[in-house]
């Protein structure tokens, strides 16, 4: 089971909203009596999320680098190009998980969209494929379609992707 770990200024509406679950579910998975009462820390038991150190894959986001790097027990296996935030809507640097996927979400999104545990943001893929390698997107990472539906394919729900700057 996943444990979201509270960060500053998280609410635990927030965090149902970010992993899109149920509030009422997350009270009752971590009994929690009173939601105000939540603290900087304090894990939170996120139902239906396998532990990501228990898969054996990861992600690295290089936002300077413009890369995506798919890693199998700490190993590279492929480097993608990919696009992220431009200037007013940058691409949210920490930990995330993937909490779904959504092929042919169709317009700007390309083939594929898999969330990320913050709300409005995933990996997609483009209907614009001269973006990929610049910051342009609304914070989303960007890739080609073919390189997220090949990522799609190998990597489970629950995986960790780290974001840097």
């Amino acid at each position: 089971m996943y444990q979201h770990i509270v960060r500053p200024g998280e609410t635990l509406w927030q965090i149902s909203e970010d992993y899109r679950i149920p509030y009422t579910t997350l009270l009752q998975a971590n009994q929690i009596v009173n939601p105000n009462l939540i603290y900087v820390g304090q894990a939170i038991t996120i139902p239906g999320l396998p532990n990501p150190d228990l898969l054996p894959y990861s992600i690295m986001v290089s936002i300077s680098n413009r890369t995506l790097t798919l890693f199998q027990n700490g190993a590279v296996v492929k480097t993608y190009p990919i696009a992220v935030g431009r200037i007013l809507k940058q691409t949210p640097i920490g930990e995330f998980v993937i909490i779904n996927k959504a092929p042919n979400p169709g317009g700007p999104f390309g083939t594929m969209w898999m969330s990320l545990s913050k709300k409005h943001y995933g990996i997609h893929g483009t209907n614009d494929p001269s973006s990929i390698g610049k910051a342009v997107s609304r914070g989303c990472i960007r890739m080609f379609n073919q390189d997220v539906e090949e990522l799609a394919r190998t990597i489970p729900i629950g995986t960790r992707v780290s974001i840097r700057p």
